[in-house]
């Protein structure tokens, strides 16, 4: 069975499209049945170009990636969602939809990189090590028996990884 992780950010432009992008590239070369989405509360209707450039220069195709909403996930034939990561901290605080089946919740907070000082090649610099952070955190979540752990073993877990 795939296990479905929904990661959200508010505007759905940025860290949430870097995580989607880490999770199903790690996942891909791993041979692990995971599939990764994204979307906000919020979305902003469009990708940061940072976060573009970065999975990009990563070797991770980005075709079809698009902001979206959360809404999309709780409608009639979305796909069943087991992990939700929250990556901003404002995502965190809303309250979010009530998600079909009850998935584990977790906080994997970034700072935003598209506050990052010294115009583009230091938003280039910050989104680049957003990325290179998010797919650490990644790769510990792929190395999870996932198919085997029960609802409290992967919620401990995957607090765990969110506080190294």
């Amino acid at each position: 069975m795939t296990t479905n992780v929904l990661i959200l950010c508010t505007h759905n432009s940025a860290r949430s499209v870097l995580s989607e992008g880490m999770l199903n590239h790690w996942a891909r070369k791993l041979g692990c049945d995971v599939r990764a989405y994204s979307a906000g509360s919020a979305p902003s209707g469009h990708l940061n170009p940072f976060a573009l450039e970065a999975l990009t220069n990563a070797g991770i195709d980005t075709t079809g990636y698009r902001s979206k909403s959360w809404d999309e996930f709780v409608a009639d034939g979305a796909p069943e969602v087991h992990v939700v990561i929250t990556v901003c901290d404002s995502a965190a605080a809303e309250t979010c939809p009530y998600w079909p089946g009850s998935p584990v919740k977790v906080h994997w907070g970034y700072a935003d990189p598209s506050n990052a000082p010294g115009g583009d090649e230091g938003k280039r610099l910050a989104f680049e090590l957003t990325r290179q952070a998010i797919g650490y955190r990644m790769l510990q979540l792929l190395q999870l028996p996932l198919g085997t752990m029960s609802h409290d073993e992967l919620q401990r877990a995957l607090t765990d990884i969110s506080q190294n």
